[in-house]
């Protein structure tokens, strides 16, 4: 009598069911996945992601986990393609024939309806379905990611965990980090302190990113310094408590803003051409000195592609040839 208690196909059959968990075992499956809200446990390596985030597919898309469908952003904008993708890793998208799921309300029919295995929500930003999770996680394993708080590399670490791909992330983040090691010796800083930030209408609205925000952190590993409006200017909420932003409105733009160069995040040439002829701004060390430079517009939310972008125009910038 063998190990599976009888003899034959039914023998046959229980024993590769046996080899096939040893190796899943070995793999490192089932494995737990910290996310924002707790942890999940995975059986196996998703073979279908759903991500409910325009801003956390990229990461997926960076690593080549199996993402089948996203949400999406209004189409056809400055950011997004004609699904509603970001324009960074539109190409990728249509190459992997990522699926639309909605455009901005969360759907739950619509997340079902593509049998998932994994389920990824972000856990702020506009982009954000975390009212949904219980809901989604009846239908799949659901990990809330909170990248308001992380750099990209942080994100595609946790991606890689949970579908498998810790190899493609390690490989995506290692050949970045020796491009930038490589620009940072290169680079010729303008004027310190900066105001990173993103000028909303005209400048009526200004989010103003920090040390924690994954467009902070990079600056700063470039050997970049962030400057943080004074104690006694007011910040606004109407985002919610985020850690990577500060928002600016109204008189508080103007005093706010203290640095003595403005970089300017999800912006083009117009946006540099409105800041500059901002009244409000004018007396301003940086609008002075013409020390303000738009990063293009896919740098709202950094991820490989939209970061990889940024740091070529960071170096057609501020490298002397």
């Amino acid at each position: 009598m063998n190990k599976c208690g009888f003899w034959g196909i039914a023998a046959l059959i229980c024993v590769f069911q046996i080899f096939t968990s040893i190796a899943h075992a070995e793999q490192g499956w089932p494995r737990t996945v910290q996310g924002a809200n707790g942890s999940i446990t995975l059986d196996h390596a998703p073979q279908r992601i759903v991500s409910t985030s325009v801003t956390l597919t990229g990461s997926l898309l960076a690593i080549d986990a199996p993402v089948i469908a996203s949400g999406a952003t209004a189409p056809n904008s400055r950011l997004a393609d004609d699904q509603g993708f970001f324009r960074q890793w539109s190409d990728v998208a249509k190459k992997q024939h990522l699926q639309r799921l909605y455009i901005g309300e969360p759907n739950a029919e619509a997340v079902a309806a593509q049998a998932p295995d994994l389920i990824i929500v972000s856990a702020t930003g506009n982009d954000s379905a975390i009212k949904l999770a219980e809901q989604f996680s009846a239908i799949a394993p659901t990990l809330v990611v909170n990248y308001d708080d992380k750099s990209w590399q942080d994100v595609v670490t946790l991606l890689g965990q949970a579908s498998g791909h810790e190899a493609q992330a390690a490989q995506r983040i290692k050949a970045f980090d020796d491009r930038e090691a490589a620009l940072k010796k290169a680079i010729t800083l303008p004027p310190q302190p900066v105001s990173a930030m993103v000028w909303n209408g005209g400048g009526r609205a200004v989010n103003l990113w920090t040390t924690a925000s994954a467009q902070g952190k990079l600056l700063e590993q470039l050997g970049f310094t962030l400057a943080t409006p004074p104690a006694t200017v007011e910040q606004g909420h109407s985002m919610g408590q985020r850690k990577d932003i500060i928002q600016l409105s109204g008189e508080n733009v103007a005093s706010g803003l203290n640095g003595k160069t403005f970089l300017l995040f999800a912006a083009d040439d117009k946006t540099t051409q409105s800041v500059l002829g901002n009244p409000f701004l004018a007396q301003n060390a940086a609008v002075q000195n013409k020390q303000v430079y738009e990063l293009g517009v896919d740098s709202f939310r950094l991820d490989y592609y939209s970061a990889s972008n940024l740091l070529a125009r960071l170096e057609k910038l501020f490298v002397k040839s």
